[in-house]
This record gives structure tokens, C-alpha cells and sequence, in this order.
């Protein structure tokens, strides 16, 4: 650590906080010893961080903080006692001093579980045995929220680390993610790892947790109970374990997968303390995760976002986006999937010539579903699949054709031969989606008159949780599957009344349907133990899988699909439930532009999107139905439409295309912080003629989306400006920049930070700039130009007449650039603001800037933003006293 320190001691206590508190938590009283003897510390000072309502991590975190406090000296002082300390191996991990016999035993069985249960792939539903090394692939994994040492997607071992953390005194990370984006993978991944040894080693247990198994507790139990009951239960010794775990809580890890699919929204009304005191199962996961039960426990927790609360997040240590896969992830789960690389080069080659399913396959279950379909969602002959409801009822087909092969050779009518099954199949699952439940025990299944032969079918399998039921248990192969049969039995069934489309868009209670009676013997007993807690809350975590319901019902009521219906319900009924879809989703987007607030004097308006605005698109765009879209659209007047931070993927920007490009007027696009890429770009060409700006900060886009987007945009009239910093742009889409430049001559910024553009871009640029007679605004932040790139870009802006505004803060400028960009001021007339903060210009380069504004002393709105340059604190006062226009 001491050999890293490259400007003060103090400083390298922060840089390396995260290494320096994983080290310390184990040796807190060893270093606070040595503070004391050197007299860096007072006892006072170690008894305040002794302090026993701190876990040892945060007493860690502690003893960082007083030492800074101390000075240069202490902070020295305890650099140095760490390193020799690791040199002379005198500081160790204590975790083993204090292990038992039947600890270790207990941990072998654990491992062991946790090994046999997490080996073969199980998210979906375990149709084939894949072996989980065979398939996992890595998804996109980035933090919430910025964090200036990370710059792009995370690993696997920073979900429990130090690294983006927001709140020191929270222990609980969240794994948010759309459903079907692989969150139950990675914890099953996470899982496999540690019981192979082979990560979180810092861990001496970890304990799995399913929200699913947990919603079919019905009793109260402590939390030692909870804990062994439903994870594993320790041979003999069971107080010393459990002991340990009290009295070393930062060694254990805990997983609960699935918060969305509680039955309770995430609250902390109901504090307890006690791990022996008995409570709801609900109200022991809350408190776990707040941090009143068992304090320093890290627990990992995964959910969909429209779940996560604001009450949920003040108790979060951190926030982790799971994006699904990214291109190159496709490309590896796909060869993986398919043991033949003839058969996976063919689906892939496929894939690429169709970007729609392409952009589906983002989503990793539908990348399962894709490599499964593959030959009937390829080269059908009958147009590929356009919505997510085409490529389900792929599947569903593809299921009925493997259960019946010999019944014919070529497509099934499986709507009509397999309808009584679909129905019924269908009842359970609209049942079990508005009562929050997910796992159905035999009683479940007989008011539904589930069969064998429905079983045998695959949508139904046996579950793999445990439950409190000893008959077995069931469940849909995945909760989107689900969804799609609640869906078609909302489309189909002849039994629910008129209310149940309308309630079902409006996203209210659906208790209330002539399905009442017919409960499931779960939920039953469930509401008998805290029916008032489940009224109140049931909307709130039921929305997710409502939503998914009703876009699934959009899709079977669009006109395309209207012919598989008409055998099995009057033509009179699917009219009517299709204008009720209709008419729901246009009150639902009317609902949202009333929302929009008037703008402020002198500013444009603008709408932020409220949540469930892109879920009624995706409703909208699963109808397939332009004349829905214009209605819609027609109603939207204003000026920018944002759509930041809204889990926006490829599949999105297909459903945004389709409905923006019916608006009336041009509209500014803000879709910064996430997850389109460059097939999401691609989906969003048909909406850009309607586009005057797009902003796509933080999206992972390369130069190959930007050639496509370029090509288009160019052909555009409306459009002027864009912003893409924080991308993964090179050189390589300078040149189509520079065509940009060269060919609209309306265009007015170009935003381009904190990417990987060298020089040689910044040459191809100057290019453009060098033609261009409209350009206002150009960022080029946080790049890597160089002196070369100033010299390049000041040649061609030095005769400009319309720059105002001029961005080059951390690029490696030095004095030659500085010198060169002088000649821009000295002779530029329209520049206002010229950014050169974090480069590297010495006296030599800021004298030539002050000599350039002596000359252009009739512009009297330049700034120069000269901050941490190579200029010592005298030469920054003298400079700022010769020229007031220098702001250092």
C-alpha cells in the first residue's frame, strides 16, 4: 500500500479504502494496539471505534476515518503496520481460529447442498439437464448509481465487494432486473462458486434464500428457524452454529431471490431485534434487510425495479442493474446452447439478418426460448416474429409438437387440438398471478382439473423448492410463461366477467372476478394469518406480473392473432375485449400526458416518463395496430420526451419506434442510462425523421451503431443534435461524425465525452469542422486527443463564426495545444466558453491564451477553465490578477 502512494498518505487511505477495510475488519484490534503504543491514538479514540453496535467491517471503515483525521503521520503509520504486517504474515484471517469441528462439518453439507442443488440450470424450469458450467453466460452487470472508479459493466465479485458502494452503514445489495434478465442464474452462478470454493472465499457460509418458497410459509418462525428449516439443518450443535453466526455475522452471506414475488410490499413498520422471537416470515426478510436483525450480515437481494420501493432503497448498501446479455453474450449462450457449431453459426447468422429477434434476445429467457424454437422461429417461411406474444406462441407450439411428434409433420393447430389443456393451464395461472402465487400444491391444481396429461405437457413441472406442502408442488416453467397462460385464458375463457380487461390495465384488484371462489387452499390460509396486510399491499408487488399479463393479452388480441380465437369464442367477444384493450391503453397514455406539468417561462416542454408509460407502449406495439399508435401520439405535444434510467433495451426502443413515429411534431429524445447498444439503435431508425436531438449518454454503444444511426440521420431533416459521452466510441466513427458535419449544414451539437477518441479521431473530426458552417456546441471531454487532436481541431475551428461552446477537459492537452487553441480565440469571434480543465498546460501555454484574449477584447463572455493544469499556486494567483476572464 505504502509503495502505491503517489501523492500524500491520506490520500491512499481513500483510494484503497476498499482493500484497506476487507484487510482491516480482521485485525481492528491489532491496528487500534499499535495506534495506541505510537500514540497516534487516545484510548478515548479506540473505545469509539470499539463501539460493540458496530459489525467489523464498519469499525474498519471507523478506524479509517479517525486515522485521516489524525494526519499525514497516523495515516503513514498505519500504511505501514498493514504492509508489514502482510509481509510478516501477522495478519491473517481469523476465520479459522474460531471454527469447531462441527462447523466445518456443517459447512461441508452446505457446500455440498448448495452443489448438487445449483450444478444444472434450473430458471427455466429444468426441461433438458444443461450444466450450468455448460450454459451460464455473463449478463451486463453495471451500478445504479455512478461511481468515479467505475467506468462501465461489473463482475460477478463486485456484487459483494467494496466497489460502488452508497451507503457504509447498509450491508444490503440489490439485483435489479427485468424478468427473464438472469438474476436467478447469477445466484445460482454465485451460488455453485462458493460451494466449490471458487469464490467469495471471505464467506464461511452462505445461506439461499427463495421469495417464492417463502410467500408458501404460513407459520411464524424465529430466525433461527428460518434460517435451518429452510436452507439446511446442522447434524448436531445446532446453538453453536448458530452462535457463530451471531457473533460473526460479516462471515456469512445471505441470497433472497425474487423480493418482487412476495406477497408484501418491502416495509419497515414492524421492527425486530430478537433472532428467537417468532414473526411472519415477511416481516423476519424486512428486518434482515434493514439491518435490525443480525447487523453485518451481507445479504444479496434480487428484484424486478418496478418493485423496488424508496423505502427498500435507504436500506441498500448498493444497487446493481442486471441488463441481460449484450451482443457478444448472445453469441456465447447461443454456441453454448447448441452442441453443434454448424446449427449455432446458422441460428446466429439468422439472428443478425433479423434485428427485431435480435434485439429479443436480449432478454435471456427469450434467448433460451430462441435457441430452443430455433427452427420455427427461422425460416418459418411465414414472416419472422415481430412481438414477444410471436415468439410465445412459438414455444407453446414448439411444446405441443415434441409432445405429439407422430400426430403430424408439419405445424400443429395446437389452439384448437390442445384447448381444453391451454384453458385450464390457463385458469391456474391467472389464479395464481392475481393472488401473487407461484408454486401450486395438488389441492391448487384440482379445482382447475389439472391432469397428468396437462403435466406431461412441460409447462408445469414439479418445483424444485422445498415447501411447506409434503405433497409436491408445482410450477410454470417460468413466470413469463405464466403470465402468457393467464393471458390467453383473460383472451379465451368464457367464465370471467367484462371487468376483468379494464381492471387488468388499470392494474387494480382482480380478486374481485367471478373467480373468487375458487382460491387457492395457499393464498387462503395465507389471508387468514395477515388478510389486511395482503389487501393493502397486493397491488404493489403484483404490478410487475399484471403488466407482463396484459402485454401478453395486447399481442393475442391484435389482429394477426385474431383467427387462432375465432373456433373457440364468438367473433362478438374478441371485438369486444380488443376494444376494451383499445380503449384502456388510450385512456392509459391520455392519463399520462395530463400528467405533464405546463413548462416554466422561457423553457421548452418536456415529459419524463411516469412509470408504466413504456410498459403502454409495448402494450401498444404487441397490437401491431398504426391506428392505436397515431391516436395516441396525436394527443402528445411536447418539445423533449424523457426516458431516462427506464430500463430501456432493444425490445423498448422497437415498441418506441413503432408508436414515436407517429407524432405530430419533432420531439428531443433522452434515453441516457440505459441499455440500448447498437441493435437498440437500430431499432430506433424508424422514429428518427421525427427526432430533433437524441441523447444516449451511458448506453454501450460502439461505432458500429453509430455508422447505422449516422446513415440515417444524415437523411433527416429535423435532426440537430446528439450527445452520446459515456459509450464506447473509437476513432473508427469519427469519419462518419465528419460526414455528418460536411453534409448537414443545420446541425448544431455534437457531444462526444468520455469515450476512447485519440488524435487521429480528432483529425477526422476536424475534417468536418473545418466544412461546417452551423455547429454551436462540441464536448470532446474525457478523451485522449492529445496535444495533436488541439492542434488538428484549432486549425479547423481557427476561421469558425459559429462555435459557442468548446469542451476539451481531460485530454492529455498540453502547452502545444494550449498554444494552438489560442489561435481559435485570438481569431474566433462566436467562441463564449472554452473548457481545458485536467489537462496538462504549463505557464508557457496559459501565457499564449492570455495573449490571444488581448486581442479579442470585444468578446466579453470567454471563459477559460484552466483547473488542474501544471501550474503551481502562485502562478495561478498571478494569472488570474492579470487576466479576470482565466477561471482557475
Amino acid at each position: 500500500f505504502v509503495e502505491e502512494c503517489q501523492n500524500t498518505f491520506c490520500q491512499t487511505l481513500l483510494t484503497q479504502r476498499p482493500s484497506l477495510v476487507s484487510t482491516l475488519q480482521h485485525c481492528v484490534d491489532g491496528a487500534l494496539e499499535a495506534l495506541l503504543t505510537s500514540a497516534h491514538f487516545t484510548s478515548a479514540d479506540c473505545e469509539g471505534i470499539r463501539l460493540p453496535l458496530r459489525t467489523p467491517s464498519q469499525q474498519a471503515r471507523c478506524l479509517l476515518d479517525h486515522v485521516r483525521a489524525k494526519g499525514e503521520a497516523a495515516a503513514k503509520f498505519l500504511l505501514e503496520y498493514i504492509q508489514q504486517g502482510e509481509e510478516s504474515g501477522s495478519i491473517l484471517n481469523k476465520k479459522t481460529q474460531t471454527v469447531s469441528r462441527e462447523f466445518l462439518k456443517f459447512q461441508k453439507k452446505l457446500r455440498s447442498s448448495l452443489s448438487a442443488q445449483s450444478c444444472f440450470l434450473s430458471t427455466y424450469g429444468g426441461t433438458s439437464h444443461m450444466s450450468l458450467d455448460d450454459i451460464y453466460t455473463d449478463g451486463q452487470l453495471e451500478l445504479a448509481e455512478a461511481c468515479p472508479d467505475v467506468h462501465g459493466p461489473i463482475g460477478l465479485k463486485d456484487i459483494t465487494g467494496e466497489v460502488g458502494m452508497i451507503n457504509e452503514e447498509a450491508d444490503t445489495v440489490l439485483v435489479s432486473g427485468e424478468a427473464g434478465s438472469g438474476k436467478s442464474t447469477l445466484l445460482q452462478r454465485l451460488h455453485l462458486l462458493w460451494a466449490r470454493e471458487a469464490a467469495l472465499l471471505e464467506y464461511l457460509l452462505l445461506f439461499p434464500f427463495s421469495c417464492r418458497r417463502l410467500n408458501t410459509e404460513l407459520s411464524e418462525l424465529s430466525f433461527k428457524e428460518l434460517l435451518f428449516q429452510h436452507c439446511c439443518w446442522p447434524d448436531r450443535d445446532q446453538d453453536e452454529i448458530f452462535d457463530f453466526i451471531q457473533d460473526h455475522p460479516h462471515l456469512i452471506l445471505f441470497t433472497f431471490d425474487g423480493l418482487d414475488e412476495l406477497k408484501q410490499s418491502f416495509s419497515d413498520e414492524h421492527r425486530l431485534c430478537c433472532p428467537t422471537q417468532r414473526a411472519p416470515v415477511h416481516v423476519l426478510l424486512f428486518n434482515l434487510i434493514q439491518g435490525s436483525l443480525l447487523k453485518g450480515v451481507r445479504k444479496v437481494v434480487t428484484s424486478r425495479p418496478s418493485a423496488v420501493t424508496p423505502v427498500l432503497k435507504k436500506n441498500l448498501c448498493k444497487e446493481v442493474l442486471l441488463k441481460g446479455f449484450s451482443p457478444s453474450g448472445i453469441d456465447c449462450f447461443v454456441r453454448k446452447h447448441h452442441s453443434d457449431p454448424t446449427v449455432a453459426a446458422k441460428v446466429l447468422q439468422s439472428l443478425h439478418t433479423n434485428t427485431t429477434l435480435l434485439g429479443l434476445c436480449h432478454s435471456p429467457v427469450l434467448c433460451w426460448i430462441v435457441s430452443c424454437c430455433h427452427k420455427e422461429l427461422l425460416g418459418c417461411g411465414e414472416g419472422s416474429p415481430q412481438t414477444i406474444t410471436d415468439v410465445y406462441l412459438t414455444i407453446v407450439e414448439h411444446f405441443f409438437q415434441h409432445h405429439s411428434p407422430l400426430r403430424s409433420t408439419g405445424k400443429i393447430s395446437w389452439h384448437r387440438e390442445y384447448l381444453d389443456p391451454v384453458l385450464r393451464l390457463g385458469q391456474l395461472a391467472f389464479k395464481g398471478i392475481v393472488s401473487t402465487c407461484y408454486i401450486f400444491s395438488d389441492k391448487d391444481l384440482d379445482p382447475c382439473a389439472i391432469t397428468k396429461e396437462d403435466l406431461s405437457l412441460g409447462f408445469l413441472i414439479q418445483s424444485k423448492d422445498l415447501s411447506v406442502f409434503r405433497s409436491k408442488c408445482y410450477e410454470f416453467l417460468h413466470v413469463t410463461m405464466q403470465c402468457f397462460f393467464a393471458a390467453v385464458y383473460v383472451v379465451v375463457s368464457k367464465d370471467l366477467d367484462r371487468s376483468t380487461i379494464p381492471k387488468l390495465f388499470e392494474l387494480k384488484n382482480l380478486k374481485e372476478t367471478s373467480l373468487r371462489t375458487a382460491c387457492f387452499s395457499a393464498c387462503l390460509l395465507y389471508q387468514q394469518v395477515d388478510e389486511c396486510s395482503l389487501d393493502k399491499d397486493a397491488t404493489a408487488v403484483e404490478t410487475p406480473n399484471l403488466q407482463m399479463t396484459a402485454t401478453f393479452a395486447s399481442g393475442l388480441l391484435s389482429q394477426r392473432h385474431r383467427s387462432l380465437w375465432l373456433h373457440c369464442c364468438p367473433a362478438t367477444a374478441i371485438d369486444r375485449k380488443t376494444r376494451q384493450v383499445s380503449k384502456c391503453l388510450s385512456k392509459g397514455m391520455q392519463k399520462h400526458f395530463k400528467s405533464i406539468p405546463q413548462p416554466v417561462a422561457g423553457e421548452k416542454k418536456s415529459m419524463h416518463a411516469m412509470p408504466g408509460f413504456v410498459w403502454l407502449i409495448k402494450c401498444i406495439y404487441e397490437m401491431q395496430e398504426c391506428s392505436i399508435a397515431k391516436d395516441a401520439m396525436s394527443k402528445l405535444e411536447v418539445d423533449h420526451l424523457k426516458l431516462t434510467y427506464c430500463n430501456i433495451g432493444p425490445v423498448e426502443c422497437t415498441a418506441l419506434a413503432f408508436v414515436l413515429q407517429h407524432l405530430n411534431n419533432p420531439v428531443g429524445l433522452q434515453l441516457d442510462n440505459n441499455t440500448v447498444g447498437d441493435v437498440g439503435v437500430e431499432q430506433l431508425l424508424p422514429c428518427m425523421h421525427i427526432c430533433h436531438s437524441l441523447y444516449l449518454r451511458n448506453n454501450n454503444i460502439t461505432d458500429e451503431g453509430i455508422h447505422k444511426l449516422i446513415a440515417k440521420s444524415i437523411q433527416c431533416d429535423n435532426f440537430h443534435k446528439i450527445a452520446l459521452f459515456n459509450n464506447r466510441l473509437t476513432d473508427a466513427c469519427t469519419q462518419d461524425f465528419s460526414l455528418l458535419l460536411k453534409t448537414k449544414q443545420d446541425f448544431i451539437s455534437l457531444r462526444l465525452g468520455n469515450n476512447n477518441i485519440t488524435a487521429e479521431g480528432a483529425k477526422q473530426l476536424a475534417e468536418g469542422l473545418r466544412v461546417n458552417k452551423s455547429l454551436k456546441f462540441l464536448g470532446l471531454w474525457g478523451n485522449s486527443i492529445g496535444d495533436a487532436g488541439a492542434e488538428a481541431l484549432a486549425s479547423a475551428l481557427e476561421g469558425n463564426t459559429t462555435l459557442v461552446w468548446l469542451s476539451l477537459v481531460g485530454n492529455g492537452i498540453g502547452s502545444a495545444g494550449a498554444c494552438a487553441l489560442s489561435k481559435v480565440v485570438k481569431n474566433n469571434v462566436s467562441l463564449e466558453e472554452l473548457w481545458l480543465t485536467e489537462n496538462c498546460i504549463t505557464r508557457m501555454g496559459v501565457e499564449c491564451l492570455i495573449e490571444a484574449l488581448q486581442h479579442n477584447a470585444n468578446v466579453k463572455s470567454i471563459w477559460y477553465v484552466l483547473r488542474n493544469n501544471d501550474l503551481c499556486l502562485e502562478e495561478v494567483e498571478e494569472m488570474a490578477q492579470r487576466e479576470s476572464r482565466l477561471l482557475f
